[in-house]
C-alpha cells in the first residue's frame, strides 16, 4: 500500500497552476510522472501523490520540472478563470477509480500515437536516406558513364586524325615515289635518245662498230691499276698500368678471371630440351638473366627462379645466375637453396679481383642473410665480415655486422636478418 503525500502545495493564476510535490529524498530517476487533462499521478516509491482535478487543463502544454528534492508540475487552463480547489471533494471511490482507468488508458494510447508517429518518421527518413543514397549512386553512375564517354569520343578523334595523318602520308610518299619514278623514267628517255642521235652515222657505222667496241674494251683493261703488293700490319697494344706497385699488381689473376669469363659465354649448351619451343633469340643467357632480373623486380619471384634456372641449364658457368637465384630463394624462404647458390657464385668468382668485388659482396651478403634466419649467426658473421672486408665503407653492412655481434653477445634482440 503506497503512502499518500499530503505535504504538496499549489498556487494558481488565471492560466496555470503551479503543484510543488516533495520528494522525500527520492532520485529523480525513480520519479514517474503521468498527467492528462483531469488526473496527475507522481509515483515515487513508496510515496504516491494523486489528484482529482477540478477543472480540465491542456495536459499537452502542461511542463513538469524535477530538482532541489521538489517536484515542481505547471498545469495549462482549458479556461481562464481562478479555482475554487485543486482537487474534487467527492469520497466516491468507484468514480476515482473510473477517472484513473480513463487517464491511463488515454495515457496509453497517447504513448501508441507517439511511438507510431515516431515509427512513421524513422520510416520516412529511411526512405528519404533511401531514396537519395540510390539518386547519388545514378549520377555517381552517370558522371562515370559521362567520363568514358567523353574519353571515348577523344580516342576516337585521335585514332581518326592519326589515321588521317597516316593516309596523307602514304599519300604523300606515293607521290613522292610516282614522281622519282618519272624523273627516272625521263633520265633514261633522254639517254637513250641521246644515244640514238650519237649513233645517227648511219649503217656503215654499225657495220665495223664491233671492232671499235673491242678496242675501247682493250682501252679500258689497259688502264686497270697495278694489284697491290702484299704485305703485313704489325699491330702493338699499350700495356696495362695498374695503380700498385708491380709486386703488389693482380694481373694474372684479372687476366685468369678475363680468361674464365670469356670461356663461360662460349660455353652454351643450346641441345636443351625445354628450348625447342623457343626462338633463336631467346636462347639466350643473357636474355633469360634479364627476364628473370624483370620478374624479380616485379615481385614474381617463382618466375625469376624459373627463368634462371633455364638460364643455367643453358650455361652453368655465369656467376650471377646462382647469385641472382639465390636472392629469390631467399624471398621464398627457401634458406637451404640460397646458401647452395650462394656459394656456387662465391666459387666461380674466382680468382678474388677488384672487377668481381661487388659481385662477392653480394653473395656473401645473401649467404651470411640465409644462415642468420637458420639462427647460424656465428657462420653468418663470418660471411657479412668477409662482404666487410671487400667493401669497408658501406654503412649498412657495418650496422647489420654489428647487429649480428649483439645478437651472438646476447645484447639485442633476434630480428630476421636481411
Amino acid at each position: 500500500m503506497p503512502l499518500l503525500v499530503t505535504d504538496y502545495s499549489w498556487t494558481q493564476t488565471d492560466s496555470t497552476v503551479h503543484i510543488n510535490v516533495p520528494l522525500k529524498g527520492a532520485k529523480a530517476a525513480k520519479v514517474d510522472i503521468l498527467c492528462t487533462d483531469e488526473y496527475l499521478k507522481v509515483h515515487f516509491p513508496p510515496y504516491l501523490f494523486e489528484a482529482f482535478l477540478s477543472e480540465p487543463v491542456d495536459d499537452d502544454r502542461s511542463t513538469a520540472k524535477i530538482g532541489n528534492g521538489v517536484a515542481l508540475i505547471g498545469l495549462l487552463k482549458r479556461t481562464s478563470k481562478v479555482w475554487e480547489q485543486l482537487m474534487i471533494t467527492t469520497s466516491d471511490k468507484e468514480k476515482k477509480k473510473m477517472i484513473r482507468e480513463r487517464a491511463l488508458l488515454k495515457h496509453q494510447e497517447k504513448l501508441a500515437a507517439e511511438s507510431k508517429a515516431k515509427a512513421e518518421t524513422q520510416h520516412t527518413e529511411k526512405k528519404y536516406a533511401l531514396k537519395t543514397m540510390m539518386q547519388l549512386e545514378k549520377d555517381e553512375r552517370e558522371r562515370i558513364q559521362k567520363m568514358k564517354d567523353t574519353e571515348r569520343e577523344r580516342t576516337t578523334a585521335e585514332l581518326e586524325a592519326w589515321q588521317l595523318k597516316q593516309k596523307e602520308k602514304a599519300e604523300e610518299e606515293s607521290q613522292l615515289k610516282l614522281q622519282t619514278q618519272r624523273g627516272n623514267q625521263e633520265k633514261v628517255k633522254a639517254v637513250t635518245q641521246k644515244h640514238e642521235n650519237g649513233s645517227s652515222g648511219g649503217r656503215t657505222v654499225k657495220l665495223y662498230g664491233r671492232g671499235s667496241s673491242e678496242a675501247k674494251n682493250k682501252e679500258k683493261h689497259g688502264a686497270l691499276p697495278a694489284t697491290r703488293v702484299p704485305g703485313n700490319i704489325q699491330v702493338t697494344f699499350t700495356p696495362r698500368v695498374f695503380p700498385t706497385a708491380l709486386r703488389e699488381s693482380r694481373v694474372p689473376e684479372e687476366e685468369e678471371w678475363l680468361k674464365k669469363q670469356a670461356e663461360a659465354r662460349r660455353a652454351v649448351n643450346a641441345d636443351v630440351e625445354e628450348l625447342k619451343d623457343l626462338k633463336e633469340e631467346e636462347r639466350n643467357p643473357d636474355w633469360l638473366k634479364e627476364k628473370g632480373d624483370k620478374c624479380f623486380m616485379t615481385g614474381n619471384y617463382l618466375a625469376a627462379v624459373n627463368a634462371y634456372n633455364l638460364a643455367i641449364r643453358l650455361n652453368r658457368k655465369i656467376p650471377a645466375l646462382y647469385s641472382n637465384r639465390a636472392a629469390c630463394h631467399l624471398k621464398l624462404r627457401n634458406l637451404h637453396k640460397a646458401i647452395e647458390d650462394s656459394s656456387q657464385a662465391l666459387e666461380l668468382l674466382s680468382p678474388p679481383v677488384s672487377a668481381n668485388a661487388a659481385a662477392r659482396a653480394r653473395a656473401h651478403v645473401r649467404r651470411g642473410s640465409a644462415l642468420c634466419q637458420l639462427q647460424l649467426h656465428a657462420e653468418g658473421l663470418q660471411d657479412y665480415q668477409a662482404a666487410l672486408k671487400i667493401d669497408p665503407l658501406n654503412e649498412t653492412l657495418q650496422a647489420d655486422t654489428q647487429r649480428i655481434r649483439d645478437i651472438i653477445q646476447g645484447t639485442a634482440a633476434d630480428p630476421e636478418t636481411q
